[in-house]
């Protein structure tokens, strides 16, 4: 049997998983292009558990062999409104402003790709994996610094100096959906025959885990399924009338 395989011959390869549209699609993606996918969620810090709840139902739905979540506080460390209840979401900003280079919205979590990478990393050089997938894409959030091509290209650099595994020059960073917007991710999940009903994407949702139809997350993941003529199976808040 060759290194790195498993006894089914699939090559392996860590997933990072949020439970959000895009990470689900890659996951759908790697599947699709035949890797053993283990999958791996980190609880952050983050003030809800709808994501992590989301990617348990995703990764059973897709055949993930195997899903881990590692509880990680980034709380006293990071500063945004996803970690910090004494921050505000922003709600309602113009589609135009969303994503705009330069724009770094209260919802960024400092260093956040960089750590949970560096935790798949860890983990592929344990299962013997040479492969992560990370669901970013630069055109819905070019103000994150981190879902960026040069950070892709500078973290799969670094894997190849930073463990014993990548003196091999093998280990690969796969962004699949760094070019594409919201639209063509979905319409790409469709022909793999996602099922978004299971997804989270929002960051401010209700008790019930309900989206709340005015964060950044939910108006990218409403204008994405209305480009793709596709209906949003999303589960938003009553507004009151």
């Amino acid at each position: 049997m060759s290194e790195g395989l498993p006894a089914g011959g699939e090559r392996p390869a860590v997933v990072l998983l949020s439970g959000g549209l895009d990470s689900t699609t890659t996951l759908a993606i790697a599947r699709q292009q035949g890797f053993a996918c283990h999958a791996l969620t980190v609880a952050y810090g983050q003030l809800h558990r709808c994501e992590v709840d989301a990617a348990e139902r995703v990764a059973a739905a897709l055949s993930a062999v195997e899903h881990r979540v590692l509880e990680i506080d980034l709380r006293p460390l990071a500063r945004s409104a996803l970690t910090w209840p004494s921050l505000e979401v922003p709600k309602n900003r113009p589609l135009e402003v969303i994503g705009a280079e330069g724009d770094v919205p209260a919802t960024y979590v400092p260093a956040r790709n960089a750590v949970l990478l560096s935790l798949a990393l860890a983990w592929a050089e344990t299962l013997g994996a040479f492969d992560l997938f990370l669901g970013v894409n630069v055109l819905d959030a070019s103000g994150y610094p981190d879902c960026r091509r040069e950070f892709v290209r500078a973290f799969e650099q670094l894997a190849r100096v930073a463990t014993h595994a990548g003196a091999s020059g093998r280990f690969r960073v796969h962004a699949p959906l760094i070019s594409l917007r919201k639209a063509e991710i979905i319409q790409r999940g469709i022909e793999l025959g996602v099922d978004y009903s299971l997804t989270h994407s929002c960051y401010d949702p209700g008790e019930d885990g309900a989206a709340c139809a005015a964060c950044d997350a939910c108006l990218l993941r409403a204008k994405g399924f209305k480009e793709a003529g596709v209906a949003d199976p999303t589960h938003y808040r009553a507004v009151a009338p």
